[in-house]
């Protein structure tokens, strides 16, 4: 089962040419999450092929205008076109208000159905069947916050063992899925016997920050670690000044916390290339990339 993520904007507050505002697109079994949506989203939604009908949910990290201004537009295109879903809105302390108040601003014909919850604390967000999405505060000018996605892991009837044993289809096997112990036929089974776990993949997202100990959490055995990296070590005085992180504590993170992958976003419109960010980050974590508008990753 692949997992899809396709970066939509890899800019800081100001756009380029080259990059748009900050947006994620994660896929999983055919249903699209976003992280952030920020200006221009649904266009590039558009250029990358994705349409808006498979966004289930959206996880804002905070509410400056360069990670939002994107959702009223999006959100009209889905009444456009009958959205038919419950859109569900996960952000910071006050999204529920802002999500209202913006219904309050913009003339929509065609409003969708919208769920807000509002960020309370950290830990786990949103609990669905095949995943968790984990919420930790980070330190930004405003209140933001990183997230954790996490498939479940799967647990795999061992076919061999159960017919070899005799175990018919059934509630036995569900409850060895459920990684329940079972009885059959006077005999005792725990689930670790008879079947097989895939251990889930974990894919960490930090979004603007200074440094700070939730990007460790965050980044902790990631398969994936997607960070910001506004400017490079040269600019770490200005880094600390607006709370954002240079592309070598980027690195530092995820050396230092077990990830396996690096990918680099949220560029100062400074570089025009991102040469020298990937260069220096390699220098600390070798499986390092930067990301660009349109990079496409699978797990």
């Amino acid at each position: 089962m692949n997992i899809k993520i396709v970066f939509l904007g890899t800019t800081c507050m100001v756009p380029t040419k080259e990059r748009n505002h900050a947006s994620i697109y994660l896929e999983r079994e055919g249903a699209g999450i976003l992280f952030d949506c920020g200006e221009g989203t649904q266009r590039q939604m558009k250029i990358a092929g994705i349409k808006p009908s498979k966004i289930n949910k959206i996880f804002i990290s905070h509410w400056h205008g360069d990670h939002v201004l994107g959702i009223p537009g999006l959100m009209q295109t889905m009444g456009a076109n009958d959205y038919n879903k419950t859109l569900k809105i996960y952000g910071p302390a006050g999204t529920k208000k802002k999500i209202t108040n913006m219904f309050g601003v913009f003339v929509f014909d065609n409003k969708i159905d919208v769920e807000v919850y509002d960020i309370i604390k950290d830990g786990v967000l949103d609990d669905s069947k095949d995943y968790v999405v984990e919420a930790y505060k980070l330190e930004h000018s405003i209140e933001t916050f990183g997230f954790r996605f996490i498939e479940k892991d799967k647990v795999n009837i061992d076919q061999k063992k159960v017919k070899k044993i005799g175990i018919p289809d059934g509630p036995l096997l569900g409850k060895l899925q459920n990684k329940q112990s079972i009885t059959f036929k006077n005999k005792n089974y725990s689930y670790e016997e008879l079947t097989n776990t895939k251990k889930g993949r974990s894919i960490g997202l930090i979004s603007d920050t200074g440094l700070t100990k939730n990007c460790f959490v965050i980044a902790k055995d990631a398969d994936l670690l997607i960070s910001e990296a506004s400017h490079t070590k040269t600019h770490q005085e200005k880094a600390e000044k607006y709370y954002h992180l240079t592309a070598e504590q980027a690195a530092q993170i995820a050396s230092q916390s077990n990830a396996n992958k690096l990918i680099l976003t949220h560029f100062s419109q400074r570089y025009t290339s991102t040469h020298e960010l990937e260069e220096e980050a390699r220098n600390v974590f070798e499986n390092t990339l930067c990301a660009y508008d349109f990079m496409k990753i699978k797990l």
